[in-house]
């Protein structure tokens, strides 16, 4: 397991962009965000991906972003709320780095949300929860699990750097 890269999962909204900036800050690394580099290459938003080329292509781009950044080295990465629930993706993953599980509970993910549109997957609340549980047992394959609870990101990331330097790898 590469030390020099860590992948930051979890559930939308669960602070994977805010998290990997103050973690790679902490670090003196890069922080990178997979879904807002799919915004930049697109040139729209993922709610618009999502509604107008739908759930399959988004993960296609999704996928290929992630194959851009396997080189990248240094680099603390907010992945997207399905990246690590593809298997293909995940695979990828845990062979390049080590994967931090940002573990949220639903309510505060609910708390989280604005409500503009945003967050295709977010529009039905009972879908949403379905595919909450769907994904925790993918993300229970991260190789840490961070209970973030209402925690400040800054919290967050010294949590994350006390386990990485308690691992025994």
């Amino acid at each position: 397991m590469n030390l020099d890269k860590i992948y930051l999962v979890g559930f939308m909204a669960a602070g994977k962009t805010t998290v990997a900036r103050a973690l790679a800050t902490r670090l003196a690394w890069r922080a990178e965000d997979i879904d807002e580099l799919i915004e930049a290459r697109e040139r729209r938003t993922i709610a618009d991906i999502f509604a107008r080329s739908g759930e399959a292509y988004f993960r296609s781009v999704e996928r290929e972003i992630l194959r851009l950044l396997l080189p990248l080295r240094h680099v603390v990465v907010a992945t997207g709320g399905g990246t690590f629930a593809d298997p293909e993706s995940r695979a990828a993953i845990m062979r390049d780095g080590l994967s931090v599980w940002l573990d949220v509970p639903f309510e505060a993910v609910l708390a989280r949300l604005p409500a503009d549109g945003r967050r295709p997957l977010a529009a039905d609340r009972m879908r949403m929860e379905r595919l909450f549980a769907a994904r925790q047992a993918a993300y229970a394959l991260a190789n840490v699990r961070i209970e973030t609870g209402l925690a400040p990101p800054d919290e967050i990331a010294e949590r994350i750097l006390d386990d990485i330097n308690n691992l025994n790898l």
